[in-house]
């Protein structure tokens, strides 16, 4: 006989061996060195191939209560055999078999453990192969559970969805299509595994509409966070072409169907703060709690506004403002995040809101709430600082879209909080152009009195100014100088002096005084500086051997990259271009103010 054959047959004998011994002892009399014996020969069988033999004995009526107590000692060797085999061989397939009669023959407490172990213990590449594996086995033991069934289910939801956690969400239509580690499959997988625990809350709630056994709920209630924060809050959950049944969007509908089967869909939409929040001794947990908590519940709205997921559950009684005011916060914390992914729904849950209102609907005492008056500072940080050009142009169409949003008062006060917030001379234009548009409502259209009046005056005493009057740094100001001058010509052109509806004519001194004179000073300081550059420069470039020598050169107190003395002075050309453009306009203001001052003179003489 073979000597590699007589050991399989050694494996297998032992086994029997050990088998035989323990079916004349009662459970009681099972000591600490019969499970060790049983486990190192169940998986010497494992590993030798033997997994039929192993699967008879395992079956086998009158070895009962041997598997009931030491059948859970074969997960760990179990899994890794299963994993060995490949997926057409007997052998994993009995393998498989032996994994269901030990989920329906062993202790369910002493197997829950020993599965949970081996989900605990797995990492990388095989985290998904592995939960997926485990998940039928898992659910059958936990159905059996007696006591403490809630804090199991909620302890094996708890410990996949954090072994799933540092995997990377598939985000672009060829990733979640590969889905290469598994993990768009085990998602709905584990919904799956969820559902009879989530029937059994639903049935004990209609039996009793005082449903007190709060225990289960509330770990479903955790898993269906936890699943917003990871992988929903990240995933791709737009339709994609090509791709029938989208498993983020499959995953996202069936989180919303537990919610709302257990009742806490709408609670958690339209309350800030549901349900118990753990008390953390350490402040660093509280608020690793909260941020969670935040991110969850900002998911969960854009899938309902956004993504219209649970939208037939939804009640059609609140108004498109309510609505705004209670995704505030929500979008607040998807706008302070700088991935793509988390951003772009922060930014469609904004615009998704706006949308449903009318335009001059959204009252001005909104302002007054913290909310309203970060979110469009956040998104002039995304409009200014994020490196993806579309979802700055994204920003800035929300913010005109929460502009032409607000009441007159709204937009007033609006215009004034982020003049002085935004510390940008484009973002400032960009203003300074809609408060001339609502000047000109107010002159054509309609009257208002706050822009026109005493209430302009005081908004121009912001707009009509330089930072750091003729020692201001024209250049990176331009945006914001343009636009003042081009508003200040039309107030002189469209408001008569006799009229004076802006108040313009009246403080003409003060902006004289603030604005136009260190203006023109320091243009004249600015283009001199510039010229001198200019001539400087040539002159260097024939003292030069080549005119591709590399030099540095600083522009509006930032150095430039390395650049040779021809791109320099195309630079230095362009910032005279631009000195130049200001100080035309700046000619037709000045001349303006005269000639209609001068035609009041010779109407008074």
């Amino acid at each position: 006989m073979p000597e590699e054959h007589s050991q399989t047959i050694m494996a297998v004998d032992e086994l029997l061996a050990i088998i035989q011994r323990c079916q004349i002892l009662e459970e009681a009399d099972f000591k600490g060195e019969d499970f060790n014996l049983f486990q190192v020969a169940g998986q010497k069988c494992l590993e030798d191939g033997y997994a039929a033999q192993l699967l008879e004995v395992i079956q086998n009526e009158k070895n009962k209560v041997i598997i009931k107590n030491m059948g859970w000692n074969l997960i760990s060797p179990l899994v890794r055999c299963i994993f060995m085999y490949k997926q057409e061989d007997d052998k994993r397939e009995h393998c498989l078999r032996i994994l269901d009669q030990l989920a329906q023959l062993c202790n369910p407490k002493e197997l829950f453990l020993g599965l949970l172990e081996q989900i605990e213990q797995t990492s990388g590449e095989q985290v998904c192969q592995t939960v997926m594996l485990l998940l039928q086995p898992l659910q059958t033991v936990l159905l059996k559970l007696q006591n403490k069934k809630a804090y199991s289910v909620g302890l094996s939801l708890a410990m996949i969805m954090n072994q799933l956690t540092p995997l990377p969400v598939p985000y672009t239509k060829q990733q979640i299509q590969e889905d290469r580690l598994g993990l768009c499959q085990c998602c709905n997988a584990v919904v799956d595994f969820a559902k009879p625990f989530v029937n059994e809350v639903v049935k004990n709630m209609e039996k009793s509409s005082e449903y007190n056994d709060m225990e289960l709920k509330e770990e479903l209630i955790k898993f269906c966070m936890k699943s917003l924060k990871y992988p929903l809050l990240t995933a791709q959950l737009e339709q994609l072409e090509g791709i029938e049944e989208h498993p983020f969007r499959h995953f996202a509908a069936e989180i919303i169907d537990i919610l709302w089967n257990i009742g806490e869909l709408i609670p958690l939409v339209f309350v800030r703060h549901k349900g118990k929040s753990p008390h953390w001794e350490n402040q660093e947990f509280a608020d690793i709690e909260r941020k969670n908590s935040a991110d969850s519940l900002a998911c969960l709205s854009y899938l309902m506004f956004v993504q219209h997921f649970g939208v037939e559950c939804f009640p059609v009684v609140f108004s498109p403002s309510y609505l705004l005011l209670c995704n505030m916060t929500h979008i607040e914390v998807l706008l302070k995040r700088t991935e793509e992914s988390v951003l772009s729904k922060g930014l469609d849950l904004f615009e998704s809101c706006l949308l449903r209102m009318e335009d001059n609907s959204l009252l001005h005492h909104y302002l007054e709430l913290r909310d309203f008056i970060n979110v469009p500072q956040d998104l002039v940080k995304i409009m200014t600082l994020c490196p993806m050009e579309h979802m700055r142009k994204k920003s800035l169409n929300i913010l005109q879209l929460l502009i032409d949003k607000f009441d007159t008062e709204g937009k007033y006060t609006l215009f004034r909080c982020l003049l002085k917030t935004s510390n940008h001379a484009g973002v400032e234009g960009y203003i300074i152009k809609n408060i001339k548009d609502q000047i000109h409502l107010a002159l054509t259209e309609y009257d208002n009195i706050w822009f026109t009046g005493h209430h302009l005056i005081s908004l121009l005493d912001l707009v009509l100014s330089l930072p750091e009057g003729a020692e201001t740094d024209l250049l990176q100001n331009s945006d914001r100088i343009m636009a003042s001058l081009n508003l200040l010509r039309y107030l002189v052109i469209k408001d008569c002096e006799s009229d004076n509806q802006t108040g313009v004519w009246t403080t003409l001194g003060k902006i004289e005084q603030n604005f136009l004179k260190p203006l023109r000073v320091g243009l004249n300081m600015s283009k001199a500086h510039y010229e001198a550059e200019i001539k400087n420069k040539k002159e260097n470039r024939k003292e030069a051997q080549s005119s591709n020598t590399v030099c540095s050169l600083t522009v509006s107190g930032e150095k430039m990259p390395a650049m040779t003395t021809g791109m320099q002075l195309q630079v230095l050309h362009s910032a005279l271009f631009t000195f130049d453009l200001i100080e035309s306009v700046l000619a037709r203001v000045e001349e303006l103010i005269e000639v209609k001052t001068k035609a009041v003179m010779d109407e008074n003489s």
